[in-house]
């Protein structure tokens, strides 16, 4: 599993002119990608990951100052350019396998008490951040490195 993790001032996705979830105020984005040798470890780290990174201000973490999360799913985080101009995805779960585990990271986060925000599974989406430092970080776990 892998994510991008931006510390935002603001952050919301839109669907179709939509707005489907969006940050209250100054907080988290999570763009994650599963891929498809993910499990529950990965889910788990993922979880303790986002929320206890010391990345905010002061060196405090979301469940720390209890920050607002965006979670939004991000297939291509998967992709490999290792080889011609084209990614391959064939590290990514497919959506079947992917959509319950990203709606497990935002189950744990939210049972650790944070507010979070999500995108639309599968959606074309646009998604509008602002970056605070800008100040943003790759977490990948440990089981699909």
């Amino acid at each position: 599993m892998k994510a991008v993790i931006s510390r935002v001032t603001g952050a919301s996705v839109t669907v179709e002119g939509e707005v489907v979830g969006a940050l209250p105020g100054p907080g988290l984005l999570a763009l994650v990608g599963v891929s498809a040798d993910d499990d529950e470890r990965d889910v788990e780290t993922m979880v303790r990951k986002i929320a206890e990174l010391r990345i905010l201000a002061g060196e405090r973490s979301a469940v720390d100052v209890g920050a607002p999360v965006l979670v939004v799913s991000q297939f291509t985080l998967l992709g490999s350019t290792a080889k011609g101009r084209r990614p391959s995805w064939s590290r990514a779960a497919r959506g079947d396998v992917a959509e319950p585990m990203v709606e497990s990271v935002v189950l744990g986060l939210r049972e650790r008490g944070l507010e979070v925000a999500t995108g639309a599974f599968g959606a074309m989406m646009q998604v509008h951040s602002t970056n605070d430092g800008p100040f943003t970080v790759l977490v990948e776990t440990s089981t699909s490195q």
